[in-house]
Formats: structure tokens, sequence, C-alpha cells
């Protein structure tokens, strides 16, 4: 989705109405359209079709396709250079890359192309309205629906009939020997039931091995089993699976959509290989050369094209016999009860529509997916309220409970404290991890370092009260975090130096806005590195995930982050290592998003964005000498960093202090050493506290409206006695409380060690002659103010190195500071601006025409 609750995706409009309202540059920012193309080579490929290859003109942007939405099966136009050229021919995207794009042609277009380096095409995504056909020609099929196959499973389904009993089906050995308990269990119970089983794999328990062992047991019983799935991957992954134990298979769809390594299975392949292919292509060819000669009658063309399409439907039927489920495709050449089973995969994100399209062929079916994870994408908001997006598989799964449903329980993807969380939030804590994954780490893979990022599986990196808040696109209702984009950026370098490969690593975002973002950050210095929103993401894994949540806002708005299942689809998409950025303040203003945050504090390491970024001014600050600081506010241009793991001043950690600062909670760090007062002994028990997020430990501020941040050196929690919150300096002790809770005493005694130099064994006054060190954030007298003399001259250093780097000057208020823009918001004000020039463009373009008229 690009905004809250608006996906991707465009209504089912004319190509033409897209021309003539919109620009092409618009267009093309869109995603929909690319622009200023050349043709680098075509071939013959895909049984008989034209496969054309296109890449940017040379002299552009390095020879880079823009920013799209194009996927491999996408429908799209071809056009010419001029804006008012017409199509030149429709085909289907096969591939793309960074750099290229190949479309598949038939050859009944009779394409010609000019190879020539200056001539220019582009690309449209078109519409297509043939899945909304099918769909209501599947309803309208339902409702009619007397008698056939199907009657038994829509008496079950809609009328409520008790379900047939079970049926015997003995003893099996089973193709796979490996299966787990569970999964043996929910393949007895699929084979038992007579009109639906329901298996319910959560991620990584299996559910395709299983449901593959399922159709093998089927057709060794002599059943007829129809495979379908709402996403051409999920059926051609169950292909791979079904052909590996050499079975017949035929994959109906067009060759472009399949993959390559299945296509073999596919029936045009299929047809290819049939004895009468030669004969007929033969007889094609006497028949071309008969209808062009003049004078040859209609009548007679007529006759001789039905006659070629009787034979193709011939050797059709004849392949669809031997072993798109729809009523127009090849399947409408079968008998009615032609197939026994029909097996419906990630039945969870289909549309129970399009589960009614290849339902009405047989008498029983089997539905598996996970109804915990994304519903089916609807485009319409108020026809997803209003119940479309609740999938057949959801609501079969609450009807008929237990009677209906098994559940796959061995995962076998996740460390256990992955799994952990979704286990008990999502299901019922009844998952557990295998053995061979329950204790997994990045650490452990070929050639990765022991490093505190690859040792660990749990790791929140926090921004409350940093500042770093939110960006909103109001055009395209969707947002971005440019400070979390930094922290991202920085993690993802952390893991590719300890030896992680950036191929197996997943950066995953809900906003459109912030996936652009991440990738004009990383994609360049990664390439292989995946950067995706979560919807796009459902139904992969990879090695280590960092998740970027982007809310982070004075209101506590999370938007749809709101969605449990989005959010449970982004962290269980990990094997060994989750990370996730966010604002606790703003989502623990969410029930589920709590658990999330609360889970991590307690069985993961928590780190504040402090620990990266130095320039972080905190959103709270306030202090009598703030004005010193204002500058330190703004924004500064590109931000130096400080590598994850290294503590301030530049000084590299003992193996010793390091592992203390994995047990210390973010609080306890750079920011929050005012704090540290509370503990002043440093006893084990304060090594051992974890601190909450939120403010929700002792090591966090309050700014006084019950909002918590996290605080400077200088800022004092008002929820503890001053005396015992007042930051101490190295070797000074803390001043002794009296015995009784006297108010005015500990002011006093607060105000006497805020008066007094910072500096060790120095007692003088500071209240008219001091200091205010910006390093460290203590108060010195006029002596000891320096920060190579009181202790922070390694931080002085590095600051201004930080500050030459970054503004060019060798010292404050010399030459001039870079004021460019950040490259994140250059890019939004970019698009913004790219619109205006569409919509101005589009008005004259009205004009002229009404002078015209």
């Amino acid at each position: 989705p690009s905004g809250d609750g608006q996906p991707e995706a465009l209504p089912w409009v004319s190509c033409r109405s897209w021309q003539e309202s919109i620009s092409l540059k618009e267009l093309q920012s869109r995603g929909v359209c690319l622009l200023k193309l050349q043709v680098s080579s075509q071939r013959t490929g895909l049984y008989g079709r034209l496969l054309v290859t296109l890449e940017p003109r040379r002299g552009g942007s390095a020879g880079v396709l823009p920013s799209n939405s194009f996927t491999s099966g996408d429908i799209v136009g071809l056009y010419g250079a001029a804006h008012e050229g017409g199509q030149l021919a429709s085909g289907i995207l096969t591939r793309i890359t960074q750099k290229s794009v190949t479309v598949a042609f038939d050859e009944s277009q009779d394409l010609q192309l000019d190879l020539d380096r200056e001539s220019s095409y582009r690309l449209l995504k078109l519409a297509n309205d043939v899945t909304y056909k099918r769909l209501k020609a599947a309803l309208v099929a339902l409702k009619k629906f007397h008698s056939g196959p199907a009657s038994p499973l829509i008496e079950l389904i809609f009328h409520g009939s008790a379900p047939s009993p079970a049926g015997d089906i003995g003893p099996l050995v089973l193709f796979n020997a490996a299966l787990d308990p569970s999964q043996k269990e929910a393949v007895l119970f699929a084979l038992s039931q007579k009109e639906l089983a329901i298996i319910h794999g959560p991620p990584g328990t299996g559910k395709t091995t299983t449901l593959v062992e399922i159709i093998l047991q089927a057709v060794k019983q002599g059943l007829k089993v129809l495979c379908c799935a709402p996403s051409n991957i999920a059926v051609d992954n169950l292909v791979e699976r079904l052909a590996h134990w050499k079975q017949r298979i035929l994959r109906l769809g067009h060759p472009a959509r399949l993959l390559e390594s299945i296509q073999q299975h596919s029936l045009d392949a299929v047809l290819a290989r049939s004895d009468s292919t030669q004969i007929v292509a033969d007889i094609r060819k006497d028949i071309d050369q008969i209808l062009v000669r003049p004078g040859v009658p209609v009548w007679l063309k007529r006759k001789e094209g039905g006659r070629e399409k009787e034979r193709k439907n011939e050797r059709v039927l004849r392949s669809l016999s031997q072993p798109g489920a729809s009523a127009d495709g090849p399947l409408k050449l079968l008998p009615e009860s032609h197939f026994d089973v029909v097996v419906i995969d990630e039945c969870a994100q289909a549309l129970e529509a399009s589960c009614w399209i290849p339902l009405l062929k047989a008498r029983k079916c089997i539905l598996a997916g996970d109804h915990k994870q994304l519903p089916p994408t609807i485009v319409s908001h108020k026809a997803a309220q209003a119940g479309l997006s609740r999938s057949l598989m959801e609501r079969l799964a609450e009807e008929q409970g237990a009677s209906a449903v098994r559940m796959l329980t061995v995962q076998y993807r996740m460390h256990q404290a992955i799994m952990r969380w979704a286990s008990e939030v999502m299901y019922g804590g009844q998952l557990d991890a295998h053995p061979s994954v329950a204790g997994h780490l990045l650490r452990d893979l070929p050639g990765v370092a022991a490093t505190e990022e690859t040792g660990i599986p749990l790791l929140l990196v926090d921004t409350a009260g940093c500042g770093l808040l939110e960006l909103e696109d109001h055009d395209e209702q969707s947002r971005g975090n440019p400070g979390e984009v930094r922290l991202v950026t920085l993690h993802v370098q952390a893991l590719v130096d300890a030896g992680v490969q950036a191929g197996d690593i997943a950066v995953i975002t809900p906003y459109n806005l912030q996936v652009d973002l991440l990738r004009q950050s990383l994609a360049q210095r990664h390439p292989e590195l995946e950067i995706r929103s979560v919807d796009g993401f459902q139904g992969r894994e990879k090695e280590a995930v960092v998740l970027s949540l982007v809310r982070s806002n004075r209101k506590g708005e999370v938007g749809f982050l709101a969605e449990d299942r989005r959010i449970n689809v982004a962290v269980t998409r990990a094997r060994r290592h989750v990370a996730v950025v966010c604002d606790s303040r703003t989502v623990l203003n969410h029930a589920f998003l709590k658990t999330l945050v609360d889970y991590f504090t307690e069985h993961g390491e928590v780190r504040t964005a402090f620990e990266y970024l130095d320039d972080i001014v905190p959103e709270n600050y306030s202090h009598e000498a703030s004005q010193s600081h204002s500058q330190a506010a703004k924004p500064r241009g590109p931000a130096s960093a400080r590598p994850p793991g290294r503590p301030p001043g530049g000084q590299q950690e003992g193996g010793l202090q390091a592992a203390s600062r994995r047990r210390r909670g973010p609080n306890e760090g750079q920011w929050s050493r005012g704090a540290r007062g509370l503990d002043p002994a440093g006893s084990a028990e304060h090594g051992r506290r974890r601190a909450k997020p939120g403010g929700r430990s002792p090591c966090s501020g309050w700014d006084g409206r019950g909002h918590s941040a996290w605080v400077p050196s200088r800022l004092f929690c008002l929820s503890f006695p001053l005396a015992s919150v007042t930051p101490l300096s190295p070797g000074r002790a803390a001043p002794a409380a009296p015995a009784e809770e006297d108010f005015d005493t500990l002011l006093s005694a607060a105000m006497k060690a805020d008066s007094t130099c910072a500096f060790a064994k120095c007692s003088a006054s500071v209240v008219t002659l001091g200091q205010l060190c910006q390093l460290c954030g203590h108060r010195y007298c006029l002596s000891h103010h320096l920060p190579e003399v009181h202790g922070c001259g390694e931080k002085a250093r590095a600051h201004a190195r930080q500050r030459i780097s970054r503004e060019g000057v060798l010292y404050a208020g010399s030459g001039t500071k870079d004021r460019s823009l950040d490259p994140a918001k250059r890019a939004q004000l970019q698009s913004k601006l790219d619109r205006k020039l569409g919509e101005l463009s589009r008005q004259r373009t009205s004009r002229r025409k009404e002078r015209g008229t």
C-alpha cells in the first residue's frame, strides 16, 4: 500500500483515458510508464513469441530505469516516442532489472521495430479487466448453480449442511518420510474428508511441503487434481515441487508469466512437443498461401480458419486429458465432472469470488494458507470494510472450527526468539521451533564474523525523543522518515561489514515513500539488497530483516500499522535476525504494537538512536543555556554517524565493556548519564536492569506532561528527588542526602552541586563565569572549561572533523555553510514539482482543445 489503507493499484481505466488526462511524465512518476527507451535486442523465444529487450537511451542517468511498479506478468503497451503516437503492440512483461525490461509479443501482431539507437519508445502498463469479468461470471454461475459436482460443497458452505463422515483411507506410504507429526496428521485429515479440508500453515511450518504430499497421495489414488493459487509464483512453486517427484504436470497460463525453470510443463511446451505440431504447422503454412491469393471468397477464409482452430482444440484436449481454471480458458474443453479435487494454495490471499472459479469444477476442495497474515488487496476501501477483503479460508476457519481445520505447529524458518512473539500473539502459543533452527544466528553463517549485530536475534533501535519525525506526502498519501533511513543504512552496513551477504538481508517498511527513500540510500551501494513494502514481501524469507515502522509524531498516530497481520508478516520473514527501527513513544499507543516493543525489550537488545547518530538533538531539550544549542538544533545536512557498537569519543570498547553495554538498556547510554545518579554505586543489579522504551524505566525522563523522552545529561526526571539525579562528574561523590526527606534541604544540595565546577577536586563557583561544555553537558570554571583540560578533547577533535567535512569550514562561523537540501526532502519536493507541471500541462492542453472546437 502507498498509504493508510490505500493499496498501490490504479482503478481499471482505459489506456486512452490515461493518455488524455495525465501527462506522460506524471505517469512515469507514478511508476506505470517508462519513457525514452531504445531496443537493445530482439529474438524469438517462448514458443514462437517475439522477445524484445528495451533499455534507457544513452545519455540519460547512467542507463538506469526510473523507480516503477512494473513486475513480471504485467500487460504492457508499446508506443512510439510521440505523445500522439498510437499503440504499436501489447505484450506480457517477462523480466525487469534496474537497467532493462523484456517484453514478449505474440507473433500474430507482426511487430516491426527499429534497432536504430535514435529511435525512442515508451512502455505503459495497461489495465486488465479480464479478471473482473471472470469473477463476475463465477458469481453468476454460483448463483444459478443447481446440480453438478460441487453441489455437496455448496450445501456445506452456504446452507449449513453437515459434512459427510470421514472416509477410511488406510495406512499410507509417504512420499516424504521426513514429515513431522502435525504435517502427517494434516495429510491424513485432508485425504479422509469428503467435501472440505483446511490446512492452516503459519510462517515456516512447511505448508507447501504438506500440500505436495497431499497432492501426490491423491494422484496415487487415481484422483484428478486441479491446483490453483492467487499468484503465478505460488503456482510455479507447486509445479517445481511436484516435478521433483516426476509427476505428469500441465501448467496453464501464458509462458511469459511462468518461471523459466517450469516452462517445460506449460501448455505451449506440451503442444510444441506433440507429434501433430509439425503437421499443423505445415497445414497452416498452406492455408496462409491460399488465403493471400486474390479473389478467395470470405466464406472460404472463415471455413479454413475454423478448421485450423478445431485441429488446435483437439491437440489441447489431448494434452489436458493426459495427466487458468476459468470457464473461458482451455479447461472449457473438458467435461464438467473431470476433476475430483481442487487444491487452492495461499487461499487466505485470494478473493472468495476468485476461489469459486475452480471450486465449481469438483466435489471436494482443500484450502491451504494462513489467515493470520495479510488478506487479499482490495482497491476500494469501502468494499474492503464491507467484507470483500475477508477471504473464503478465513470465513470457513471461523465458521467450521476444528471440524474442518488442521494447523501445522512445527516451524523450520525462525530462531525461537523470533518465532515466540508471533506464536504468542497470533497462534495461541502452539508453534515450536525445530531444533535445526531454534538457535541459529547470523554469526553461524559461513564467512560471517561474531559481532554484536550478528550475535543477537532481536534488536530494537528506538528513536523516541530523538526528533526523527516522519514526513508526509499528502498527494500520494504516503509517509517517510529520513531519520530512520539513516539508522537502517548504518545497521545494514554493520551487517555487511560483518560478512553477511547483502542478498541475505531484506529491508521492509509499510510505506512506499519510505521504500523510495531507502532505495535512494542503499540500492546503489548494495544492489543485491532487497527493499520492499511489507505487502510485497509476503511469502518470502531472508536471513536478516530490518523493519522500519516510519511513524513518529506527537499525536501518537500509527495509521495502518494498526493492521496486526501486516506486522506479523514483517517480523516472520526473518530466519536469524530481526531489527526493528521505530519510535516507541508513538507505536506504544497501539496495543498490538506495544506487545512487539515489550517483547523486544524483554528478550532482545534495545538501543537508542543516540548510539548511532551524533547530531541528534532531543525533542524536549530545554536548559537555561539552550540558546547556545539553537544552532545544533537546526538541520545541518548529512549527519556524521558513529558505527554501531562504538562508544562516544572514538575510543574502542574492550570485550568486557562491550558485553556490559549489551546488557544495558538504551536509556543508560550517552544521553542519560544524569539518570545514573539513581544507582551511583553501579551495582550489579543496575547493570542487569533493562530499560523500557517509552518512559517505563527509572532511566527515562518525563517532560512534565506525562510524555516520556530520552533526556540529556543535565535534564532531570521530575519524578525523583533532585539530589538523586544530579549528574556526577568523574571522581565527585554524590551529596549526602539528609536522614529525613526534607525537600528544601534536597533542593539546596542540588543547587550547590550544580553551581560548582564539574571538574574533579575543583570547588570554584560557576554561577557567574561558568562555561557549559556542549560535548558533555557539564558546567566548568574558566580554568577547566576547555575540552582538552576537563577530558573532552577527543570528542572536540571528532566534532571539529565532522563540522569540517559537513560544512567545509575550519571553525564555526568561517566560510559559507552548506545549505543544500537533505536528499530525501529534495526527492519529495521534486516529485511535487513534477506533479504540478503535469497539471499545468493538462490545463494548457484542455484550453487548446476548447479553442479548437
